[in-house]
């Protein structure tokens, strides 16, 4: 990252309702409707914001892969390399998917070997097996996958503290108690099939996982 880039970015987070938005994309990608509804700004400042921010690189937007009306917005973690944010204490965690065969369990899987604490992972629809390419990309990385099964929410042991949803379809069906609830907007590499699709998927999860624990 050269100076003027560097530059930009301090620039863009030298606002205080900038920095508040930055430290909630932080914690969760929100709808830029929950981020009208949470910072109280009128549509046209926080567009205003949000147009400096991915000025600066810090923030990217993009549909649902569920309800495609729905625009999320995610930090640039790449961006925000040196650069002191809020952080939140997660607790007990539960991973969730729709079908549970892929980001969920390796997102679980990997919080795990990060933590040595239980966790747990579950999906609305669950499928038959985990993705065969989840469990090939998932062993490149040292994390095994070859002995889990997707399982639905009925499986889950309450009380949940922190759900985070990894696929946007997740998100925006009705899910279980939870104390608190946190959005990860990762691509579906099932979707795609390809190889490439799911350690870009895995990457992005350790990243958020690696930031999540500290």
């Amino acid at each position: 990252m050269d100076i003027l880039q560097r530059a930009q970015i301090h620039s863009a987070l030298g606002d205080v309702a900038r920095l508040r938005i930055v430290d909630l994309l932080v914690e969760s990608d929100r709808t830029v409707q929950e981020l009208a509804t949470t910072t109280a700004m009128p549509g046209n400042l926080l567009a205003h914001h949000l147009n400096v921010l991915e000025d600066a690189g810090l923030i990217a937007r993009h549909r649902s892969e569920g309800d495609r009306r729905r625009r999320y917005v995610t930090v640039q973690r790449s961006a925000m390399v040196g650069l002191s944010t809020a952080t939140i204490n997660p607790g007990s965690v539960v991973f969730a998917c729709n079908h549970n065969s892929a980001r969920s369990q390796y997102a679980a899987a990997y919080w795990r070997s990060r933590t040595g604490q239980p966790v747990q992972s579950a999906g609305a629809e669950p499928a038959q097996v985990v993705h065969p390419i989840a469990i090939r990309v998932a062993s490149e990385r040292g994390v095994d996958l070859s002995e889990a099964t997707p399982q639905g929410y009925d499986s889950l042991e309450m009380p949940l503290e922190l759900l985070i949803t990894v696929c946007d379809r997740a998100r925006e069906q009705e899910l279980p108690g939870w104390r608190r609830h946190v959005h990860w907007s990762i691509p579906d590499p099932v979707a795609s099939g390809r190889v490439g699709a799911f350690r870009s998927a895995f990457d992005e999860i350790e990243q958020r996982v690696d930031a999540l624990v500290g």
